[in-house]
């Protein structure tokens, strides 16, 4: 465990520090991604019921959040799981540990879900986000490892993405080399199966997932629609759209790696299409065209492309496929309003080896 002397100098760090020391530039910043793939210097617990506790380092953030997603990518097998927890430190006090999320992959021992209930004085966790309610500039993070000792689950990658939802996102030149670019990706629907409500997002992870079965030639990549949503069905929120329980089944395939973040603007969507990586965005449905009925839920469709003249190109699972094709285009600026309703967030997912877009602004 962390040795005590070190949680007094960081108290002492922090009520030292204050706000005053912020500068405009942190305090207006919109977002930022830390990626952690090393846990050797995690503390590691190993617990008499055969759970292992990795504890982080209280980790300081380069800019000032009150929001946090957490994404993990890990292969567990049968009988085990694990449970993801945060924690931040502010007016001079650790809050509590909030539990981000219960994974496991065959929701059978450990069941897949998020936790209700967890609002106090510091903030909540809305289903697979933690909104505090001032600002922070530090996290730690927790992770217990569920099963036996021979049979606990093995992490490979946790992904944090921190949020300034009172800043506005900055706005970066388009990246005209990604205009005219279409990444050929399967289309599918999230409609027509027994039982389907919902779905769009494992309909986007099914036609990712399979994009990458073709490139790789790793057809256990790919699985149905149907299958992709049971094995992200969230049982507190009965329903298949917390963002790090999609990503977690991607992230599950062995050289897989599926994070959530959140970007400035298009630009950074244009960088992942000129690396051929198709992207999962988060944006209202009803905002993407003119004319739709406001359903008052979220909407995940896959960035395919873009046109000649900088329209979005997506395989829209919502599509009403007698009227329309999969792929539709939506304007840019409709793209633009749809997606700033859930902070710019997206799905990125790709192979561990692939090489990734220059990361200009610390989004990934």
């Amino acid at each position: 465990m962390v040795p005590r002397f070190y949680w007094m100098a960081f108290a002492v760090a922090l009520l030292l520090g204050g706000c005053a020391t912020h500068t405009h530039d942190r305090a207006e910043r919109f977002s930022h991604f830390i990626g952690v793939d090393d846990f050797s210097q995690f503390s590691k617990t190993l617990l008499a019921d055969g759970t292992c506790l990795l504890e982080s380092q209280p980790i300081t953030t380069p800019l000032d959040w009150n929001e946090l997603v957490v994404s993990w990518n890990a292969q567990a097998p049968p009988g085990s799981g694990l449970e993801i927890q945060a924690r931040t430190f502010v007016s001079g006090h650790a809050t509590r540990y909030y539990t981000m999320a219960r994974w496991s992959p065959d929701n059978i021992l450990f069941k897949r879900t998020s936790v209700p209930g967890q609002e106090d004085a510091d903030g909540m966790v809305a289903t697979d986000t933690l909104i505090l309610n001032g600002f922070s500039t530090n996290l730690q993070v927790r992770v217990r490892l569920e099963g036996s000792r021979e049979n606990l689950p093995r992490l490979t990658y946790l992904g944090l993405s921190l949020s300034n939802t009172h800043s506005k996102p900055p706005s970066h030149p388009a990246n005209h080399a990604a205009w005219g670019i279409i990444i050929p990706t399967p289309e599918r629907s999230e409609n027509g199966y027994a039982g389907s409500h919902g779905w769009c997002s494992p309909a986007s992870i099914s036609m990712v997932m399979d994009h990458w079965a073709e490139v790789l030639d790793r057809p256990e990549l790919n699985h149905g629609v149907p299958e992709v949503a049971g094995l992200v069905y969230d049982e507190d929120y009965s329903g298949f759209g917390n963002w790090p329980m999609n990503t977690a089944y991607a992230g599950s395939f062995p050289g897989m790696r599926a994070i959530v973040t959140r970007l400035d603007d298009l630009s950074e969507l244009e960088d992942w299409i000129t690396a051929d990586v198709p992207v999962i965005l988060s944006a209202r449905w009803n905002l993407l065209e003119k004319g739709r009925t406001d359903t008052g839920n979220g909407h995940l469709l896959v960035c395919i492309g873009f046109t000649p003249t900088g329209d979005v190109v997506c395989n829209d699972p919502a599509t009403d496929t007698k009227r329309h094709s999969i792929r539709r285009i939506y304007s840019r600026q409709a793209v633009k309003e749809a997606w700033a309703t859930s902070q710019n967030t997206v799905y990125l997912i790709y192979p561990t080896h692939y090489t990734l877009p220059y990361n200009r602004y610390g989004q990934w």
